[in-house]
């Protein structure tokens, strides 16, 4: 797939090689774990790392195929699928992170990679600092003699703040430090971490790639050779690897992402512009809406955005946001997001900040748009907003 196609052909084609399978339109799924050698030598030629099958945890066909497709739309050197988001996080980290070394975490990060920082990597000697996600080029006077990794995620799925991706790794790549970011919300689509200089781009491809809230699936795509084998020895030494089903799901819902996210894209902005004129709302955390904190950065670096966005509500009673959400008819309530359907939560954010303090004028909530008629979803939320008004005022 030559790099001038644009991103809708390279989702419809990258990693398919029909010609190689009988013409069948689809990559095969290969259940594979012994893999067989016709010679001594040609079991003992171990060939440049990451090149051959030699077992089925290093990688198939399958594997091959969506790992093709994602390298591809984010215009890096390889990718590595693993099982599940928070397996490509932790398997970076870990690949490119040893005792003694630092880390610079963004504070708006999400929550378990925060769990992973404070309980895993600082038992095992990796001390994390956390920083403003708004610091921008500042990180300058963070970074150690033993940080290692600067670590972004933007915009954080809780609180929606922009960094300043370019400014941070600027500062990063000065001093030899490797960059990672969590770009799940954009996709490549929406945003190349590697056209801005980061070295790791990781998402939880359960999310917008998968769809369809059927499948776990992870994926560390890196910026050149040298950060690819760094990533695939740790993660294959850790016995990280995506189930070929998996894959097979992954794969089906990268073809229509791009159909999918801009039909969040354009769903989610309609509700927050909705939300904003509501009496119950203080604020909506989105970064595409022109009075965002973060719009103006977001203008700048993305060219578009998804269904996720946070709305912080006024001041109300726990029982009052209670019966606003417990009577959703359309909106689910769920720890995920990205699939098909529409989901709210409650979030607080508030309690696990450390770098910065969160303050919100009222509850906040998590929303994500799925494919559903907008108007029905408005009127959803018209509905569960009348009830949180009753619940008050009861």
């Amino acid at each position: 797939m030559t790099s001038t196609r644009k991103s809708d052909t390279i989702l419809t084609h990258a990693g398919r090689k029909p010609r190689a399978n009988h013409g069948i339109v689809n990559p095969p799924v290969y259940h594979a774990s012994t893999i067989l050698f016709p010679t001594v030598a040609a079991l003992e030629d171990v060939g440049k790392p990451f090149e051959t099958y030699r077992y089925g945890r290093q990688g198939t066909p399958t594997s091959d195929a969506f790992e093709e497709a994602v390298s591809a739309m984010e215009g890096g050197h390889r990718a590595i699928a693993v099982e599940s988001g928070l397996a490509a996080i932790t398997g970076a980290l870990t690949a490119f992170l040893k005792a003694g070394d630092h880390l610079l975490m963004v504070d708006s990060v999400y929550g378990p990679t925060r769990i992973f920082c404070d309980k895993v990597l600082k038992r095992f000697g990796v001390e994390t600092t956390y920083y403003d996600p708004l610091i921008g080029g500042g990180i300058a006077e963070l970074i150690r003699e033993e940080t290692r990794v600067v670590f972004m995620e933007s915009p954080g799925s809780h609180t929606f703040e922009v960094q300043d991706v370019p400014a941070i790794v600027e500062a990063a790549r000065a001093r030899g430090v490797v960059t990672m970011i969590d770009n799940t919300w954009a996709t490549p689509l929406f945003f190349r971490p590697f056209d801005h200089g980061v070295d790791i781009s990781l998402h939880a491809a359960t999310k917008y790639m998968v769809g369809h809230s059927d499948a776990m699936m992870g994926v560390i795509a890196a910026r050149t050779e040298a950060h690819f084998i760094t990533a695939k020895t740790g993660t294959y030494q850790l016995g990280h690897c995506a189930g070929p089903d998996d894959l097979y799901l992954a794969q089906r819902g990268l073809r229509t992402m791009a159909v999918r996210l801009r039909h969040h894209q354009d769903a989610a902005l309609k509700v927050a512009e909705w939300l904003q004129g509501r009496p119950e709302v203080s604020r909506v955390l989105h970064p595409a809406l022109p009075d965002d904190p973060g719009h103006a950065l977001w203008k700048r670096d993305f060219t578009g955005s998804s269904g996720l966005f946070g709305v912080i509500l006024n001041p109300a009673s726990k029982p009052a946001v209670d019966a606003l959400l417990d009577g959703m008819e359309l909106f689910a309530m769920g720890y995920s997001w990205g699939g098909y359907e529409s989901l709210i939560i409650p979030t607080h954010p508030e309690k696990i900040r450390s770098a910065t303090t969160w303050k919100a004028e009222g509850p906040t909530l998590r929303l994500h748009i799925g494919l559903e008629d907008v108007d029905d979803l408005i009127d959803d939320l018209a509905r569960g907003l009348e009830r949180l008004n009753r619940a008050a005022a009861a």
